[in-house]
């Protein structure tokens, strides 16, 4: 159950790196998509097994590749190729959104600094 609630809780949104092209990223997508629904119930442990042997070798490549970045005020924009995972804000604020799939925004008035934790997936 782990396994599955780990691969749901990926932001899928995360950018895969200059290299890789569109098609790359829908079949990564895609793959990780059908071995949710595959492993989900086990109606065909053949593919799963199949689909978890692929997703391993992918990730064996891969690594995540993680930064913080703090701003004075409501807003904290991430570094090229990196998306925002979490936000963190002054003054207590617990509310804040992403805007833009790139800035951390506190919602609170009056907010003295807000900070982004920043990811994507390299190689």
């Amino acid at each position: 159950m782990g396994y599955r609630t780990s691969l749901i809780s990926i932001r899928f949104s995360v950018s895969l790196g200059c290299s890789w092209t569109l098609k790359m990223k829908m079949k990564l997508l895609l793959s990780f998509c059908l071995l949710y629904v595959v492993t989900a119930n086990d109606s065909c442990p053949a593919l799963t097994n199949v689909i978890k042997s692929t997703a391993s070798k992918v990730l064996e490549n891969s690594k995540i590749v993680c930064t913080t970045v703090s701003q004075r005020g409501a807003y904290a924009a991430c570094p090229e190729d990196y998306t925002p995972t979490g936000c963190s804000c002054g003054m207590a604020c617990g509310s804040w959104d992403i805007q833009s799939e790139k800035t951390c925004h506190c919602q609170c008035g009056g907010i003295d600094w807000t900070s982004a934790r920043c990811c994507k997936i390299g190689s």
